[in-house]
């Protein structure tokens, strides 16, 4: 194995495992990490081939699957809404195509990275809670605005798990950089 496939296999496999252990809860809590699921699929998209996507949501099915019949997760979301995930997390893998053909490791290029994956995160907030008003059969009395309201509150918790492993993601990426750099002078 070259070292290209060395790095994109310890990164698939960092991603799979990320997603596996913090996938059950979507915001975190004092026991556990928030769901790290869209940074996951932005940084497959900007580190891994395309083969990374569905290989992803195969994973994402198969941790809800098992927390919702086997880990005591509730099934609520579930619903035909779900197969709206497929867009959302396309749109964070497309995200992080559209930059990893814009990267240079420069102070411009993380702003650009800070604002794709922003506009990118919000796009798939609007994909999956549009979805599951339209398709969850759960909110027949309430009007798309009301429900608009009630979901804006989870827009930045929404965010700031995206982010954290993002700003995580961001700074192991700029070390890994400086370090391959010395090296390469050594």
């Amino acid at each position: 194995m070259n070292n290209t496939q060395t790095k994109t296999t310890a990164i698939f496999i960092t991603l799979i495992a990320l997603m596996a252990a913090t996938r059950a809860d979507h915001f975190g809590s004092a026991l556990h990490l928030p769901d790290a699921s869209l940074a996951v699929f932005l940084l497959a998209g900007f580190y891994l081939p395309r083969w990374a996507f569905p290989a992803l949501l195969v994973e994402a099915g198969l941790v809800d699957y098992l927390a919702i019949n086997y880990g005591g997760v509730d099934g609520w979301c579930f619903s035909p809404a779900y197969w709206f995930l497929i867009p959302t997390y396309f749109v964070l893998w497309f995200a992080g195509r559209f930059y990893a053909a814009r990267y240079r490791f420069s102070l411009r290029s993380l702003s650009e990275f800070v604002a794709i994956a922003f506009a990118a995160t919000g796009v798939a907030f609007l994909i999956s809670n549009a979805s599951f008003y339209l398709f969850a059969d759960y909110f027949a009395k309430m009007s798309a605005a009301q429900y608009g309201n009630q979901v804006a509150q989870y827009f930045l918790p929404y965010l700031q798990s995206a982010f954290l492993y993002l700003t995580a993601a961001a700074v192991l990426h700029i070390v890994a950089v400086q370090v391959a750099r010395r090296a390469a002078q050594a």
